[in-house]
């Protein structure tokens, strides 16, 4: 497991189960899709089972659909999470907490 991310509803105190997630490689002047899917009952999503090469990755959270779901207006419908990889070959974790009115990242381990 090399590029991955773990969404919890800080709204609910529960893991964020069915956000649909993509992956995205900064490419030049463009983006380009890698992967996408959506977290699981734990709120955990592998995005990549390989090394990520070095570069610029955008990881894109449907957090609108999610608290739709659920019946909650939220003010962000999307959370976009731009990092990048210094290195690669070394294993990448992105945690992202989430409530309807705001959010949070950082550098997982």
């Amino acid at each position: 497991m090399s590029l991955s991310t773990h969404v919890l509803d800080t709204h609910r105190g529960r893991p964020a189960a069915g956000v649909p997630v993509r992956l995205d490689r900064h490419d030049g002047d463009t983006w380009q899709s890698l992967a996408d899917g959506v977290t699981d009952d734990d709120g955990r999503w592998t995005a990549l089972r390989h090394p990520p090469e070095t570069g610029t990755y955008r990881l894109r959270f449907g957090t609108g659909p999610y608290f739709m779901e659920l019946g909650v207006a939220t003010f962000y419908p999307e959370v976009c999470v731009i990092f990048a990889v210094p290195d690669s070959g070394t294993r990448q974790h992105v945690p992202l907490l989430v409530s309807p009115y705001g959010y949070s990242t950082y550098r997982g381990s």
